[in-house]
């Protein structure tokens, strides 16, 4: 199965924890990243009195069941001493699955794809850059849609 993967940090040393978080999922047995955008610099949504986030997606494959994925990320996000203390607030990383395949999901656990991943554009523009050819599930292209807010690819 073919998944797409969101990660963004803003405590600390960004770059450290976005590298870190690459390399543990690439531990799993479970998880093959096929491609890595470059890491995007975006003002924080939702909570804006914080530091900026360094986002960047990569596109993966996976025989992990969707859940399975979920846990693999949150284990990798618990390892780097993630917190969960206010919605949007500030973490050392965040690992989102935008897509999983064409599955869709409403678990309370899990929702697929991403609700709001066509809203941001700190989601669209790295993976614009790894995947231009995607559709997304409005039907459209990602070449075609812009999100909120502004990015600058850093080097």
């Amino acid at each position: 199965m073919r998944a797409y993967f969101s990660l963004g940090s803003n405590m600390g040393d960004r770059g450290h924890y976005l590298r870190e978080a690459l390399k543990l999922l690439e531990e799993n047995k479970g998880i093959r990243i096929i491609a890595k955008s470059h890491v995007y610099e975006t003002k924080p949504w939702g909570l804006t009195d914080q530091a900026d986030f360094w986002n960047l997606a990569v596109e993966i494959e996976t025989g992990l069941e969707p859940l399975e994925l979920l846990k693999a990320c949150q284990d990798v996000e618990n390892s780097l001493e993630r917190k969960r203390i206010m919605r949007w607030g500030p973490r050392t990383i965040d690992i989102d699955i935008l897509l999983y395949d064409n599955r869709i999901s409403n678990l309370e656990e899990i929702t697929l794809p991403h609700p709001r991943m066509e809203e941001r554009e700190f989601v669209l523009a790295p993976l614009r850059e790894i995947a231009p050819e995607l559709v997304l599930p409005s039907g459209r292209s990602i070449r075609e849609v812009s999100g909120e807010g502004e990015v600058k690819r850093l080097d």
